[in-house]
């Protein structure tokens, strides 16, 4: 698996347009997974699944890494193509929305999850300074395995609108 993947272009963007693309991509941040795990995990249907990922695997962000025959059939394995995506270009503000979407869904049936939304007032140096370091704390946190509990975090430094 690659370490980071650019997305930039239009078709991946659009491949992105769905907030379930987004927790299927959280879903398999860390380990493959098949159909059938997935549509547990997510709460929906094994053909849902299979339509999402047969879009991101298109769009180059998941791939086929195992199969396995079971009880006549054959079983996908599927991982990410990228521990981290990065979002540029003209496709990037609106998948914040997309994603910040798939988050909601996530916490909705997440136990007791924390969340805490604050405004406070930063000079531009000290944003930049913050920004800095919640992303170093969360692009250098370390997996602690298969076998423990998969966590969500949400990270974003923003100036809203002054209005």
């Amino acid at each position: 698996m690659d370490e980071d993947l650019e997305i930039s272009s239009a078709a991946q963007f659009k491949a992105l347009g769905h907030p379930l693309r987004h927790r299927l991509l959280f879903a398999l941040g860390q380990e493959s997974a098949t159909t059938s795990q997935l549509a547990v995990t997510l709460g929906t249907g094994k053909g849902n699944i299979a339509h999402h990922l047969g879009v991101l695997r298109e769009a180059g962000m998941v791939e086929v890494t195992e199969t396995r025959q079971v009880r006549g059939g054959t079983e996908q394995y599927y991982r990410r193509t990228a521990h981290r995506f990065s979002f540029t270009g003209e496709g990037a503000r609106e998948n914040n929305t997309i994603a910040l979407q798939a988050v909601a869904a996530d916490l909705q049936t997440a136990d007791d999850p924390l969340l805490n939304i604050r405004n406070v007032r930063l000079t531009q140096a000290q944003a930049e300074e913050l920004a800095a370091q919640l992303d170093k704390i969360t692009t250098t946190l370390k997996d602690a395995g298969p076998g423990e509990a998969r966590h969500g975090v949400v990270v974003a430094v923003y100036r809203p609108e002054q209005t």
